[in-house]
């Protein structure tokens, strides 16, 4: 059948799957978060946010409930994109002078992993820079204190997933720590959190979910129930990401897009996903820019030169995002998924790298350290600097396009 074959030269050891976060849902449920986070066993968290969301009042509701609810709360809202060591180990700081012992992650990718980095901090009374994942670094071992994560944009998946990326500022690189020690214990997940995201913001948070499912469907670590979830994740961003783009308060978009970014976190599982992650982890440590935004460039490149690593996935990743595939043969459907994600972009007004600050200049320099993120292993076509120089150039487009 075709999209369903295995990567089975990469099964020679065992797989595993590891949900360890309770996935809560629905319209409104934000009322009875207070209760939901009190059975944690929690009397006083740490509430990680940034400084846009709470001026923006969309900390008050979570604030409300867990008042209610008799759990105290301590603000921590100092969070910024790409966040740094620094801003994790101020954290950890406010959190032990405080006594807290919970956290509750209110925002973006950026505060939840700020949350999880600050948790790792807490468990294993160090700085997360020694818990890095690589090779000489110290191995997480302690299960981090109860996080809660509230998600205020539909895209980075962070609720669920088993990683946080914290930047190096010396070292001017993006880093990850994880496993399922580091999962929250609890996600609560409301659409009604999400109907203030500006049109732009609902596009590159939304392209970034699309861009976990593709790629985590395509990856060499593939396995059958990322696939199941990375598959819906598609579908439900290729019938929904238009609609919240265009009407904010359309609450049935904002909730399939709350449960694509939850899905496609999970279709990450507990392996790597590919080129497009890699080169907007690298990036984002080098240059400041938002990771959805610059992803979503990265994406169309990457699965342009990835296609002919798994023509079937490639093909039935066409039919997940709606393309009629039927008098197509696998290449020519394979190709048409690639297309499909460069209109979907331009549809959505992602501005391009240039536009983001990213000049081409630095594309020799871009491409060395994209080849040395972790993630290029899990991509399903194997990869040089000048390949990543090639997609670059794509992103550029100072190569013509190849199909």
């Amino acid at each position: 059948m075709a999209g369903m074959n295995m990567k089975f030269e990469h099964m020679e050891t065992i797989q595993s799957f590891e949900v360890p976060t309770v996935i809560k849902h629905g319209i409104g449920v934000m009322k009875d978060a207070g209760e939901e986070i009190k059975k944690l066993g929690v009397s006083k968290v740490l509430l990680v946010t940034d400084l846009g969301i709470y001026q923006a009042g969309m900390t008050k509701t979570v604030e409300e409930s867990l008042a209610k609810a008799g759990v105290e709360v301590v603000l921590f809202n100092q969070v910024v994109a790409n966040p740094p060591v620094r801003i994790v180990n101020e954290g950890s700081r406010v959190y032990k002078e405080n006594n807290c012992d919970g956290l509750v992650a209110v925002g973006g990718g950026s505060s939840m992993d700020t949350a999880k980095a600050i948790g790792v901090e807490i468990a294993h009374n160090g700085s997360v820079l020694e818990y890095e994942a690589a090779e000489g670094k110290k191995p997480l071992e302690n299960r981090i204190p109860p996080l809660i994560t509230i998600p205020t944009t539909a895209g980075t998946g962070s609720e669920v997933t088993q990683w946080a990326v914290i930047t190096d500022e010396e070292r001017e690189f993006k880093f990850n720590t994880g496993g399922p020690l580091i999962a929250a214990h609890l996600t609560i997940i409301d659409p009604e959190l999400h109907v203030s995201m500006p049109p732009h913001v609902t596009a590159m948070t939304g392209i970034d979910a699309l861009s976990h499912a593709i790629e985590c469907y395509t990856m060499k670590y593939a396995q059958p129930v990322t696939d199941a979830v990375a598959l819906l994740a598609i579908e439900y961003v290729a019938h929904y990401i238009r609609r919240a783009y265009a009407d904010g308060s359309d609450i049935e978009a904002r909730y399939g897009m709350s449960q694509a970014a939850m899905l496609a976190g999970l279709s990450y599982g507990s392996e790597s996903a590919g080129a497009a992650h890699a080169m907007a982890q690298t990036l984002g440590g080098i240059i400041n820019v938002p990771h959805g935004q610059c992803v979503s460039w990265m994406l169309g490149p990457v699965m342009e030169f990835n296609w002919k690593g798994n023509p079937e996935r490639f093909a039935r990743v066409a039919q997940a995002l709606g393309v009629n595939t039927f008098n197509m043969t696998t290449d020519e459907a394979a190709k048409a998924a690639v297309n499909e994600v460069y209109k979907l972009v331009e549809e959505l007004d992602i501005p391009s790298l240039e536009e983001q600050g990213v000049p081409a200049d630095m594309i020799p320099r871009l491409a060395e350290v994209a080849m040395t993120d972790p993630q290029t292993v899990g991509n399903p076509r194997d990869l040089s600097v000048k390949d990543y120089e090639w997609i670059y150039n794509r992103c550029y487009d100072l190569v013509p396009k190849t199909l």
